[in-house]
C-alpha cells in the first residue's frame, strides 16, 4: 500500500490516543535521560579517578623487582638436601644500570610520549617535635612537570624555584598544614638509612589525593642520591608515559624484555581502584539498562492494549487490500515516532540533570561533582532507546501482521 497511507493511519491512531502516546513517551524520556546521567556519571567518576592517579602515577614503571631466595640444586626427595630452608627476599640493589640508554631506548619506540628517571625515597618529615612519614622523589622537575603537571597543582611557589635551589623541596599541601610549614621556611628530613638534610621550602602543591598530599614531596635528583648515599648514576625507577593509558598493560612485557627490568603498567599499580571502576560500571549500567526495559515494557503494553482495541479496524484494512506487511508497518511507524519523541526529550532531561549536579559542590578531594557531557554517551544512549523501543514495538505489530480478518468477521 501507498507509504503515505500507513503514515497517516499511524499518525491518527497516535492523535487519537494522545494520553497513552504521551505515557509511552515519558517511559522513554525517563528510561533514556536516567540511562545517559548514569553512565556519564560513571564516566565523570573514572575520569576524575584516572586524574587523581596520573598526578602522581606514570603509564608505566620500570625498576628493580626484588626476587625470592633459590636453593643452588634444584629438586626433591629423599637424595636431595635443600641448601635453602624457608627462603628469605633478597633485596636486590634499586639501582638500574645505564638509565640513560634506557631511556633513549625507550624513547625511540612508538606511542612513547615522555620517559623519566626518579630516585625514591622514604624519608620523615619534621619540624620541631614533629614528624611524619612519607616519600619524596629525587627528579629533573622540568621533565616531572611535563609528565604529571606539576605547575598546574601548586599553591604557592614555582617548580622553577627548584631549579635555582639545589636544597629546596615542593612539599603537598598536607605536610604543610600538619607541619605548620610556610613557603620558604626550612624542614628537617631524615631518609630511612638515617642520613639528614635540612631543605628549603620551595612549593608547596594540592592534587586533591589527601594520600598524596600528605605524603609525597619533590626534590632535586642529587638530593635524593646523598640521602641514600649513592652515587650520581643511582637511579632507582623510570617512569614512562604512552599515548594511551588505557594501552599499558600491552606494553608491559613489551619494556620489560626490553629493558630486563621489571615493567609495572598504572592498572596493575592500582587494582583496587581499577575493580571499583567496574563495580561502577556494572552496577549503574545495569540499573540504566533495567529502567530501559521498564520503558520498553510500557510501549509494549500500550501498541499492543492498542492492536487489541483495533482488532476490527485490522480486518477491514486488510479485507480492503492492506498486507500483513503493511498492518505491521503501521504499528512500527508509532512505535517509532513515540520513540523519537521519548529520545529527544530523553536526551534534554539527561542535559538539564547533567548541568544540576555537575554545579553542586560536595567538597573533599572531589570538589564539584564529577559528571561531564560526553557526546559518545548521547549517541549511545540514543541509539540504544531507539533499539529496544523498536524492540518493544515489533512484536505487537508482528502479531498484527497475523491477524485474519475472516476470523474476526466470525466473532
Amino acid at each position: 500500500m501507498n507509504f503515505k497511507v500507513n503514515t497517516d493511519i499511524a499518525l491518527t491512531h497516535l492523535l487519537t490516543r494522545k494520553r497513552q502516546t504521551l505515557i509511552a513517551s515519558l517511559g522513554v524520556t525517563v528510561g533514556i535521560g536516567i540511562f545517559i546521567f548514569m553512565i556519564s556519571l560513571v564516566v565523570g567518576f573514572n575520569k576524575d579517578s584516572d586524574e587523581s592517579i596520573f598526578k602522581s602515577v606514570p603509564h608505566l614503571r620500570i625498576y628493580q623487582e626484588d626476587e625470592v631466595c633459590r636453593p643452588l640444586i634444584s629438586g626433591s626427595g629423599s637424595s636431595y638436601l635443600p641448601v635453602i630452608v624457608n627462603p628469605k627476599i633478597s633485596n636486590l640493589s634499586n639501582n638500574l644500570i645505564n638509565p640513560d640508554k634506557l631511556i633513549a631506548d625507550l624513547k625511540s619506540q612508538p606511542d612513547v610520549v615522555n620517559a623519566t628517571r626518579q630516585v625514591s625515597v622514604n624519608i620523615f618529615y619534621n619540624n620541631g617535635k614533629s614528624q611524619i612519614n612519607g616519600v619524596t622523589s629525587g627528579v629533573d622537575i622540568v621533565e616531572a612537570d611535563a609528565m604529571f603537571d606539576i605547575e598546574s597543582t601548586m599553591l604557592a611557589g614555582d617548580i622553577r624555584d627548584l631549579l635555582t635551589t639545589p636544597n629546596g623541596i615542593i612539599i603537598g599541601v598536607g605536610i604543610a598544614d600538619k607541619l605548620n610549614i610556610q613557603i620558604n621556611d626550612y624542614i628537617s628530613v631524615i631518609s630511612s638509612i638515617g642520613v639528614g638534610k635540612v631543605l628549603k621550602v620551595v612549593g608547596i602543591f594540592k592534587t586533591s589525593n589527601s594520600s598524596i598530599d600528605d605524603t609525597k614531596s619533590y626534590i632535586n635528583i642529587a638530593i635524593s642520591q646523598q640521602l641514600l648515599k649513592q652515587s650520581s648514576s643511582y637511579v632507582t625507577d623510570i617512569y614512562v608515559n604512552i599515548t594511551d593509558p588505557d594501552k599499558a598493560p600491552a606494553y608491559s612485557a613489551k619494556f620489560s624484555a626490553l629493558t630486563g627490568y621489571k615493567a609495572e603498567d598504572w592498572q596493575a599499580a592500582n587494582e583496587s581502584t581499577m575493580a571499583k571502576k567496574q563495580t561502577r560500571k556494572v552496577m549503574f549500567g545495569s540499573i540504566s539498562f533495567a529502567i530501559l526495559l521498564v520503558a520498553a515494557f510500557g510501549i509494549y503494553n500500550i501498541i499492543n492494549m492498542t492492536i487489541k482495541e483495533k482488532m476490527n479496524d485490522i480486518a477491514i484494512l486488510k479485507a480492503t487490500g492492506f498486507s500483513g506487511k503493511d498492518v505491521m508497518n503501521i504499528f512500527i511507524k508509532e512505535t517509532v515516532v513515540m520513540g523519537i519523541i521519548g529520545t529527544v526529550m530523553g536526551l534534554i532531561l539527561a542535559t538539564v540533570l547533567i548541568k544540576i549536579l555537575k554545579n553542586v559542590y560536595v567538597g573533599g578531594d572531589v570538589g564539584y561533582f564529577p559528571i561531564d557531557f560526553e557526546k559518545s554517551v548521547y549517541i549511545a544512549g540514543a541509539i540504544i532507546g531507539m533499539i529496544i523501543t523498536l524492540a518493544a514495538g515489533f512484536i505487537p505489530a508482528r502479531n498484527a501482521a497475523k491477524v485474519d480478518p475472516i476470523e474476526i468477521f466470525k466473532k
